[in-house]
């Protein structure tokens, strides 16, 4: 069904005049409250409802001018789609702007708020209806004149929301793949002969450059040829350079691409480019630094970039020693340079509380045996088969006693009961 047109009052009531009073800094809810009419005229109402096809079923939508006010205050804020329907419903400001004051239920959903933004940023529709480019930050300019408005504010939240109509969410996997060519900006780069390549290499935004619709599985896969046949015409063209500075500047970068190609993509039999699907052991994440890792702290907790490793004195509460590991580097790798640490200090530990993670690490293996050790232990859990705390460990006499006691045998790297005499016992 088609959305109707949204009227809101023009005047203010007295309780929206209290609000207005209220407000001291984030003057733009002022100044969208007072020229929302303005702004979102009959006209430019129409050219928003346009995005959306007529229909007789389902349920009429949402006004899309009250959706657009939501995207403007949401580039403002820079709240995110979950945050701006918090705010609609705690947040009076909001509820000014949106003509929804002392409302028990969101004006709309985030789905609905999600889909009106993907039909904002549709090529099609900002191609054919408004010309590539949105009115708004015209718009607002021409109605910035009241003392209390600053202009920079208004007309940065215009381009901003302008901004996030045009901006169109890449694949996070296809942009780590290109994100190599943000390096390759400098020096002789831009003395490319090519235009389009050159417009890709030296270009401000690699994602505006190739102008692909990241939701299009077929549109990600001609983005990703693109990029790979740019990198082996820069390779091609790198030997012809005369001047060794201008080579020198370009292998750094292009020893990253290459990096970042092989690690990534994969080649099927018939010589098509895929993104690989999985993480490469020892994945390099980031072009600027090379030493971020992908790691993880739980099936369900990742862990991108580095580690931070804390040693604190539990009796003066003074911070010891500190490490830094790359994020897929195991916790008890860190304790060397740590203990390097506290040797300068001519400090020794007595008691060691640490994480099940750090059970690994020297400190504990190789510990005197003044130092006592505390840690979590790990969880028993029932099964059809005896637990470990079930069993005997002797560690003067190196025995091991089965829970039924009918068995005793001395340990080993990997100790192994025999199982008929449990049974029989």
């Amino acid at each position: 069904m088609q959305p109707c047109h949204w009227q809101p009052p023009v005047e203010l009531s007295e309780q929206e005049e209290q609000i207005v009073k209220w407000i001291r800094r984030a003057k733009l809810f002022v100044f969208l409250r007072h020229h929302r009419h303005e702004l979102l005229d009959e006209e430019f109402q129409q050219e928003l409802e346009g995005m959306y096809q007529p229909s007789k079923r389902g349920q009429p939508p949402i006004a899309p001018a009250q959706l657009a006010l939501a995207t403007i205050v949401q580039a403002y804020t820079g709240v995110s789609d979950d945050e701006v329907i918090e705010a609609t419903l705690m947040d009076r400001r909001w509820q000014l702007v949106l003509n929804c004051l002392d409302t028990d239920q969101a004006p709309f959903s985030k789905g609905t708020f999600v889909a009106f933004r993907k039909r904002l940023i549709d090529p099609r529709w900002i191609d054919g209806s408004l010309n590539g480019r949105s009115r708004l930050p015209a718009k607002i300019r021409s109605l910035d004149h009241e003392p209390y408005t600053p202009h920079w504010t208004v007309v940065r939240c215009g381009e901003l929301a302008e901004s996030r109509i045009r901006t169109i969410s890449s694949d996070t996997r296809s942009k780590r793949s290109c994100v190599w060519w943000q390096t390759s900006r400098e020096g002789s780069w831009r003395k490319w002969p090519r235009r389009r390549v050159r417009k890709l290499v030296c270009g401000t935004s690699l994602k505006a450059a190739l102008d692909r619709d990241w939701d299009q599985q077929r549109e990600k896969e001609e983005a990703l040829s693109l990029v790979l046949q740019v990198l082996q015409t820069v390779e091609a063209w790198l030997p012809t350079l005369t001047g060794l500075s201008d080579q020198a500047a370009a292998q750094d970068p292009l020893k990253i691409a290459k990096q970042v190609r092989e690690q990534d993509v994969q080649m099927d039999e018939q010589g098509k480019a895929s993104l690989i699907k999985g993480v490469a052991k020892d994945r390099r994440i980031s072009v600027e630094d090379a030493e971020m890792r992908h790691g993880r702290k739980s099936r369900s907790v990742r862990v991108d970039g580095y580690k931070r490793h804390v040693l604190h004195d539990l009796d003066t509460g003074l911070i010891r020693a500190v490490g830094v590991t790359p994020a897929n580097m195991p916790e008890a790798s860190v304790t060397e340079s740590i203990s390097a640490d506290l040797a300068k200090q001519a400090t020794s530990l007595t008691e060691l509380h640490i994480d099940r993670a750090y059970l690994s690490s020297h400190l504990v293996r190789e510990r005197s045996d003044e130092l006592e050790v505390y840690c979590k232990a790990w969880p028993v859990r029932s099964s059809k088969r005896f637990h470990k705390q079930a069993f005997t460990l002797d560690w003067e006499r190196q025995v091991i006693r089965c829970p039924t006691e009918q068995a005793s045998y001395e340990s080993a790297s990997r100790p192994r009961m025999d199982g008929l005499n449990c049974a029989n016992g």
